[in-house]
């Protein structure tokens, strides 16, 4: 899904700002175009902004300044009933006194829908999220997993074409998180609703998102799909907010032809890719995911820095081994490596050597 142009944003926040006691800004400046049909994941640690912006986009919450606009309408004061927008909650938000039927009617009933049609309408979206079976049950009947289906059938069962969903899986245990991530996912494949997700779980948002939003403070850090935001992340914050990252602080001590040699502070040479560093004798901190990471002398970088490593733990994680080194003064320093008929096995206490590819370290400003 690419990327919506201002004009054609069928979402769009424009210069939006939040403030609940008019004078500290909750959200700062917000500018964000969604694209019809985008799956796009609010993300970001707890107070960062990025609930505060999906209620103002349900209605929920008013913006302090800016404008939000909705297929080019600017809904800024239209109530949250006349948005036509639908909304999953972690907490399911199902009337308990109502069967499930009855609680995917109250939203039709309320748009003035005939009886007939509103059965047509249950039905396929109870058979959407394969609960057709289960019109007749109250929610106290059902487990977590199916009441969160139900939440989503019924956010879904007047056809809206946006969805705002805040933390919808987060109450539930980690397997069945895993398997709803992949069912919402690919409902939105066969619908192409256009979808508004909040989250913090890094991991959600990498699964099921065309593109990530990833908030700090108030504003936007990055706003790139999954892939780019874990390979190229623009700053420091997203490095280490997104997946496992290690981290050496240095200084650059020369930029030419796209590379950076740093010096880290206990005095090693390595190269890496120089990102939002400019300048000879800047400070960095060096990003490198742990699976980047090589210590086989057949596997290292030609050409590449090589730095030398203590092993202080082994890891049995069953499809991978998890290894932590002391690294230029740094005792968090962690690798990766598939678990494989033949891999080599490293040990406590073992001297070893680490490189990578200048590509995979990348300098970043060192907040």
């Amino acid at each position: 899904m690419a990327a919506a142009a201002e004009g054609d944003a069928y979402v769009a926040f424009d210069h939006v700002q939040k403030s609940y006691d008019g004078v500290s800004l909750v959200v700062k400046d917000l500018n964000l175009s969604i694209a019809k049909g985008e799956f796009l994941t609010m993300l970001g640690p707890s107070g960062s902004g990025k609930t505060t912006c999906l209620m103002m986009l349900a209605g929920f919450e008013t913006a302090t300044h800016g404008e939000i606009r909705l297929d080019g309408r600017n809904i800024n004061l239209v109530p949250p009933h006349k948005r036509g927008i639908g909304m999953v909650f972690q907490n399911y938000a199902l009337f308990p006194h109502m069967t499930v039927g009855e609680n995917l009617s109250f939203p039709l009933e309320v748009r003035g829908m005939g009886k007939d049609e509103r059965e047509t309408r249950i039905k396929r979206a109870l058979d959407m999220v394969q609960m057709g079976a289960f019109a007749s049950r109250r929610p106290a009947q059902l487990s977590g997993g199916q009441q969160q289906r139900i939440a989503l059938a019924r956010a879904l069962v007047f056809d809206p074409a946006l969805v705002l969903m805040d933390e919808p899986l987060g109450a539930l245990d980690k397997q069945l998180r895993e398997h709803m991530q992949f069912e919402i996912k690919h409902l939105h494949e066969r619908l192409g609703i256009t979808v508004v997700y909040v989250t913090h779980d890094q991991g959600e948002a990498l699964t099921m998102s065309d593109r990530v939003a990833v908030f700090n403070d108030g504003r936007i850090q990055q706003l790139a799909p999954p892939a780019d935001l874990y390979e190229r992340p623009e700053n420091s914050f997203v490095a280490q907010f997104i997946g496992e990252n290690n981290k050496l602080p240095g200084t650059v001590e020369e930029l030419s032809q796209g590379k950076a040699l740093v010096r880290l502070a206990t005095g090693e040479l390595i190269d890496a890719t120089p990102v939002n560093v400019t300048e000879k004798g800047q400070k960095t901190l060096v990003s490198i995911r742990p699976e980047r990471v090589e210590f086989k002398p057949e596997m290292m970088p030609a050409g590449a820095h090589t730095i030398g490593a203590e092993v202080l733990e082994v890891i049995y994680m069953g499809d991978i081994l998890r290894a932590r080194l002391r690294v230029a003064g740094s005792d968090d320093f962690v690798i990766k490596m598939r678990n494989t008929l033949g891999q080599t096995k490293l040990d406590r206490g073992q001297k070893i050597n680490v490189g990578w590819h200048p590509q995979d370290a990348r300098a970043l400003d060192p907040s």
